[in-house]
């Protein structure tokens, strides 16, 4: 459950500056990187955009567009380090519907760009924008809507026959860091579910339903309630394990399950995944990190995390989660990781 492909990591994403910069031209910076640019067409040529770098555009758009292929115009370009396959990128951006006009979503223009990772993992036509751009550059793309998921193409009030406009200010761009060896984890070294005695949810906790189910794993069902998300970060030990206690930066292993309170919908599980999770508690969003520290083995958690403590204003729109969302966790505590 990391922000980056597995939804939850909230530090690091940008690693270490990376040596090739870009040259004179986009072209030769392009190419410096060995990265071939998604190609200028007549749709996102026509899209005029004004106004100052790092600041929200004026964009003009002679709707409605039908893009069956991405096309991406540079409006004005950079000459920092060029945004290849693998970088890692910080961005301002803000998309369109292509069909009807309408802003969809943006980035907040305050000083705190957006994060972005060229790993395959992002939205296509969103990568075909930013990919070959030199940091500094502003640059427009027209791409087809088919690639999004369909929670985020209903929040967006598109349909995958949409085409969206997305007009992205690059910020910067960094090489990532070479993956560390993955850690394959074995099962047999920890606890299969939860298994500590039960508690009783504290007081005033929200009435959020927990249905295990009486499989090898405890595969959960929760369910959300009607009415307002609070406000505030809550905790609940459903059960109290017996085992030693979560330290700082652990390396916890867990199953976990995420939910967004005003949709009802699991945006990540790794019980449906059918595989047990692992990553160290500094390396999670804040209200996450709040609620596994301190915590000991053996112990469920369920836990609502406000946006403040989750992925803020901008929120991860691919995941179904806006800016104002709050979200429901539950962790079955398994075990750490040893080194």
């Amino acid at each position: 459950m990391r922000k980056t492909a597995a939804l939850v990591l909230a530090v690091g994403l940008m690693a270490s500056l990376a040596a090739c910069s870009a040259s004179e031209s986009e072209d030769d910076a392009a190419t410096a990187v060995d990265c071939t640019p998604v190609a200028s067409g007549e749709l996102s040529d026509a899209v005029d955009v004004t106004g100052a770098f790092g600041e929200k555009p004026e964009v003009t758009i002679d709707f409605p567009i039908t893009a069956t292929a991405s096309e991406r115009t540079v409006v004005e370009e950079g000459d920092g380090t060029v945004a290849a396959e693998n970088y890692n990128v910080t961005a301002d951006y803000t998309m369109f519907n292509g069909t009807t006009g309408e802003e969809v979503d943006a980035s907040e223009y305050s000083g705190t760009p957006a994060q972005f990772a060229l790993d395959g993992t992002l939205f296509a036509g969103l990568a075909d924008t930013i990919q070959c751009s030199p940091a500094g550059s502003r640059v427009v793309g027209v791409v087809p809507a088919d690639g999004l998921i369909e929670t985020t193409l209903t929040a967006f009030g598109m349909t995958a026959e949409d085409s969206m406009v997305v007009v992205v200010d690059v910020v910067s761009a960094e090489e990532a860091e070479a993956a560390a060896e993955e850690v394959v984890l074995d099962p047999a070294d920890y606890l299969a579910k939860a298994d500590g005695a039960d508690q009783p949810l504290p007081d005033g906790f929200p009435a959020i339903g927990v249905e295990i189910a009486a499989d090898a794993s405890g595969t959960p069902t929760v369910t959300i309630p009607d009415g307002d998300a609070p406000a505030d970060l809550q905790i609940a030990v459903l059960k109290e394990g017996d085992g030693a206690t979560i330290e700082a930066g652990a390396d916890v292993v867990v199953n976990y399950s995420g939910t967004v309170w005003a949709s009802k919908t699991i945006f990540d599980s790794s019980w449906d995944r059918g595989a047990i999770a692992h990553f160290p508690t500094d390396q999670v969003i804040p209200g996450f990190t709040q609620a596994l520290e301190g915590q000991t083995i053996g112990s469920q958690v369920l836990v609502t995390i406000p946006p403040d403590l989750g992925y803020g204003e901008t929120g991860i729109p691919d995941a179904g989660i806006s800016g104002t969302d709050t979200l429901v966790f539950l962790v079955d505590i398994l075990g750490v990781v040893e080194e």
